[in-house]
């Protein structure tokens, strides 16, 4: 049993940098709601590594001096596959100016397609944003609802060759889906409250969002927690990730900006 952990993020990406997993025109995940259950330390780390041309998947980018935000402003992102892009006014401008290409993703979309990813499943249909600019490009199909469809079957038409041919339940009429594809990653960057050195990880309250998906769906991931662990302190019901995703652990300390304030005058 590897112990997982290294004293610093900086240190961390010195390693990868070493050996060829950290490089120019990688895919990275990284995990975090807005400015909750953001790496951040690990996103510092990763702009000091002077890595760029980066393929970057996450709910958001940052804010223009915060999170990802630091990445954008230093060029070292190229694409950003993303869902909610409001709060980061030099993303907006890059976007604009056709410096930074975008893959914008319906919020569920992306999270579904992080977790196809990380279950070995290449793609899926859904109806959300069929007929919409989110589904221009790519294959659409007319299916029934899974639960308008009869012996489970959802294709209009099919049927089982010299056994029997389902129906819709009468009234049901199909609708149109898109197919989206599974996204996996190079690296992830996730955020975690707890590890042991094994790097089984506990999430705490919301700043689980989207980290628990990610750490499943890349070849390497790294973990940023608030506390360290000894082994066999966490209870098999307390892992929300197990180690066996995790590759490396850095305990670090974390500035937890809020993202918006509102105080009454």
């Amino acid at each position: 049993m590897a112990n997982k952990t290294f004293s610093s993020a900086p240190e961390t990406f010195a390693d990868l940098k070493a050996k060829g997993i950290l490089r120019d025109g990688m895919t990275v995940m990284v995990g975090g709601f807005g400015l909750c259950g953001i790496p951040e330390n690990l996103i510092l780390a990763l702009r000091d590594s002077g890595v760029k041309d980066l393929t970057c998947i996450s709910n958001n980018a940052g804010v223009d001096d915060f999170g990802l935000g630091l990445l954008l402003k230093t060029r070292q992102i190229r694409k950003m596959i993303s869902s909610y892009v409001g709060e980061n006014a030099e993303f907006e401008r890059q976007y604009l100016s056709g410096e930074l290409e975008v893959e914008f993703n319906p919020q569920g979309t992306l999270a579904e397609r992080i977790r196809a990813g990380g279950a070995g499943i290449p793609a899926f249909y859904t109806a959300t944003g069929a007929g919409t600019k989110v589904s221009e490009g790519k294959e659409t199909r007319e299916l029934f609802r899974p639960y308008d469809g009869v012996g489970g079957c959802t294709i209009p038409g099919w049927k089982v060759p010299g056994k029997f041919a389902p129906s819709p339940r009468a009234g049901a009429t199909p609708r149109e889906y898109v197919l989206e594809t599974g996204l996996y990653a190079d690296l992830a960057l996730v955020k975690a409250h707890k590890a042991d050195a094994f790097g089984n990880l506990q999430y705490r309250m919301t700043a689980r969002n989207f980290n628990p998906m990610m750490a499943t769906a890349a070849a390497f991931v790294i973990a940023e927690v608030d506390e360290l662990l000894p082994l066999g302190a966490f209870n098999a019901d307390q892992v929300h990730t197990p180690g066996s995703y995790v590759d490396r652990v850095v305990k670090t300390k974390c500035e937890k900006r809020i993202e918006q304030r509102t105080v009454r005058k």
